[in-house]
């Protein structure tokens, strides 16, 4: 096949539902067009399924990090588990990691100093982050000019399924950061997420499917997962006017220098 897509963003060893279809998921994948997945870790079992189905599938990577909703209950029992995994080279990116105060399932104050914590990580293990943000961004951005850049510019990241305004999609672009669209942005009711894709420079953006969540309109009601990132792509071209072909080359070509594939 001509064109490859990358999935910057699948949860494929989340739970065991998905898990126990991963070898299917994969081949629809490939099949699909998809050459590489990023998954995404964020729990010790998860984890750990995530380094054996990386050693199965070399084009699986693995990213990893406790959410925001779940550093209370977790944080200081599986940092040092991911943070080790870091430091042996197992991990492609640090995250998701970030802030989510719309559910506020953590502390807004742990949530922070856990953001902290994974973006000095992936300093030291000179890795990406992943960042899960909603309804938080200023916060976000405050904690990101304080503790996360190198010789005075920020260091790489990415910002997942992006569902934020216009106004903090060009924030996150003037740090240089990648911004990645989700199966959201074929939503009938995305008008300004649509506006956000138009805006954002083909050579910053991240397309994902956020697997086994928000599959996209096309498939809406069903589970999701990684084939489905081709319609998100389909949505960008026709948002800003270019083929599928010209997203599935600057996507690929992104997140291969973001992740280092």
């Amino acid at each position: 096949m001509e064109n490859t897509y990358i999935d910057s963003h699948a949860h494929l060893t989340g739970n065991d539902e998905i898990y126990h279809q991963v070898d299917v998921f994969l081949e629809r994948a490939q099949e699909a067009g998809v050459s590489k997945i990023v998954n995404i870790c964020t729990d010790i079992p998860s984890l750990e399924k995530g380094l054996l189905l990386a050693a199965k599938y070399p084009w699986v990577f693995n990213s990893a990090s406790t959410t925001p909703h779940d550093v209370d209950k977790e944080g200081d029992l599986v940092f040092p588990v991911i943070a080790k995994t870091a430091r042996e080279g197992l991990l492609k990116a640090i995250g998701e990691t970030g802030l989510d105060y719309h559910y506020a399932h953590s502390l807004k104050e742990t949530q922070q100093r856990f953001l902290r914590r994974y973006l000095h990580l992936a300093l030291e293990c000179q890795l990406p982050v992943v960042i899960h943000c909603r309804d938080a961004f200023d916060d976000f951005f405050q904690i990101l000019d304080e503790e996360y850049k190198v010789n005075g510019y920020h260091a790489s990241g990415v910002l997942h399924c992006f569902t934020g305004t216009v106004k903090e999609a060009e924030e996150v672009i003037s740090k240089g950061w990648c911004l990645s669209l989700s199966g959201i942005l074929t939503f009938k009711k995305s008008e300004e997420l649509r506006e956000v894709a138009r805006m954002v420079p083909l050579d910053q953006l991240l397309i994902e499917t956020d697997t086994p969540y928000l599959a996209p309109q096309k498939y809406r009601g069903k589970g999701n997962e990684p084939a489905y990132v081709v319609e998100t792509a389909k949505v960008i071209a026709q948002i800003k006017n270019i083929s599928v072909d010209d997203v599935a080359r600057a996507t690929t070509a992104n997140a291969i220098k973001l992740f280092d594939l």
